[in-house]
């Protein structure tokens, strides 16, 4: 149920600092539950909720899930625990930079308030807007998913099928969740969907055009906008700090999703007799097909980061950290001798180190400039291979590829949790 938190006011005029216990460790609450609403982990959220409580002069102590948050707030001669929910899990770069930017500057800018004026200081930033509508969504998951099948080996055919066939699903999907229909729902109808526009438009360009059976291949960049890029890199960056129940339920959560995303695509492919095969070759030379990747990485982050409803400052500023990490990523799988898997982290490396010169200066969130850029190196190809072998009995095959993809899914926030142990000094400690 939705918290009515003007009611809860009973202090109106009384300074934050000098109002009762339960009204002080309300605001914390808050401030807690309203972050991890936008998607950002366990230990950002407890962060934030301790550098507030300490000015309101509390010590609090919490327990937080993926939407769910248990807390105690002490003060010297009483407590107050509260239990705080959200109905479904999602992502709010934007929101999340105004919180982080409120919990900063709470001490020197918002302390002082009342009671009632925080409230609507947090009103403000909970019930803000989207930046962008279901249509501009639509075509950032368009955007990103051909830039998506270009990096993973498709060419222009693939990826205007895969342009229109993400932009329908995404639209689909975002007009479902605006309707809050339940997420898995959302998920195997926007990727259905995506599927389905995909083969309609590649049907229509074979008989129009006589194009070759081998562009089929790229139906599997269709569905790849609901990779679920910020659960898979939060859960990892919150067991790193011992955050297990927050990080196994980010986890499952995540390849929850994933799993149903395959199965709708494995039951598609079944339907169309279509199997997940190698791209047609490109023929670029390597000093094209670099530069094409700088662009088609910058697309692709950015494509992600207004999913993601990032500014367009942030989601420029990411895309161009996209730019750079991913393409490092795949000149080294092409021109070394590098495993994929150790490649991904040096790509992540490079991510997370790049966000967090960029915070030192600009303030945007370091998990808003490094998830969308790592995103783009999930191995949804992989991941799809996998389930669809195991599906037709290739168990080995499926294996293999299950294999490939979770090494580089453990490598991606390694390389972002060591950036964070290099240039983070809270992130650093344990305590």
């Amino acid at each position: 149920m939705a918290i009515p938190w003007q009611d809860l006011i009973h202090e109106d005029d009384i300074p934050a600092k000098e109002a009762s216990l339960a009204a002080r460790a309300t605001i914390v609450g808050r401030v807690g539950i309203i972050l991890l609403s936008c998607g950002t982990g366990a230990w950002r959220v407890r962060d934030a909720m301790d550098t507030v409580a300490r000015v309101l002069g509390l010590t609090c102590s919490a327990d937080i899930g993926l939407i769910s948050i248990e807390y105690t707030c002490f003060s010297p001669h009483h407590h107050y625990s509260q239990v705080l929910s959200l109905p479904t899990s999602g992502v709010n770069t934007d929101k999340l930079n105004r919180m982080e930017r409120f919990v900063h500057q709470f001490e020197e800018k918002y302390a002082h308030l009342t009671m009632r004026e925080l409230h609507l200081t947090l009103d403000h930033i909970q019930h803000r807007s989207g930046n962008y509508s279901v249509m501009v969504g639509g075509l950032a998951a368009a955007l990103a998913c051909s830039a998506f099948v270009f990096l993973l080996g498709g060419g222009l055919i693939e990826m205007l099928c895969a342009f229109i066939g993400a932009g329908v699903g995404n639209l689909i999907r975002g007009w479902m969740i605006k309707k809050h229909i339940t997420t898995l729902a959302c998920i195997g109808v926007g990727v259905a969907a995506a599927c389905l526009s995909y083969a309609a438009v590649f049907q229509s360009l074979v008989a129009l055009f006589n194009v070759a059976a081998g562009h089929e291949a790229g139906y599997i960049g269709a569905m790849l906008f609901v990779i679920p890029g910020f659960p898979f890199i939060t859960s990892m960056l919150d067991m790193s700090k011992l955050d297990m129940r927050s990080g196994i339920e980010r986890l499952v959560y995540a390849t929850m999703i994933t799993t149903v995303a395959a199965l709708v695509g494995w039951l598609f492919a079944l339907m169309v007799n279509s199997r997940p095969g190698n791209f047609m070759p490109l023929g670029l030379n390597p000093f094209v097909l670099a530069a094409c990747r700088v662009l088609a990485s910058f697309c692709g982050v950015y494509g992600f980061s207004i999913m993601f409803n990032s500014p367009q400052k942030m989601a420029i500023t990411a895309g161009l950290v996209g730019a750079v990490a991913n393409t490092l990523r795949l000149e080294l799988v092409d021109l070394t001798i590098i495993p994929a898997a150790a490649a991904a982290f040096i790509g992540a490396l490079t991510a997370g180190l790049l966000a967090s010169l960029i915070n030192r200066y600009q303030g945007f969130p370091r998990i808003s400039l490094t998830v969308p850029s790592i995103v783009i190196m999930v191995p949804g190809l992989y991941i799809y291979r996998a389930m669809y072998n195991i599906g037709s009995n290739s168990l080995s095959v499926g294996a293999m590829w299950l294999t490939r993809a979770v090494l580089i899914i453990m490598f991606l926030p390694m390389g972002l949790f060591v950036a964070r142990l290099i240039l983070d000094e809270k992130w650093r400690q344990s305590d």
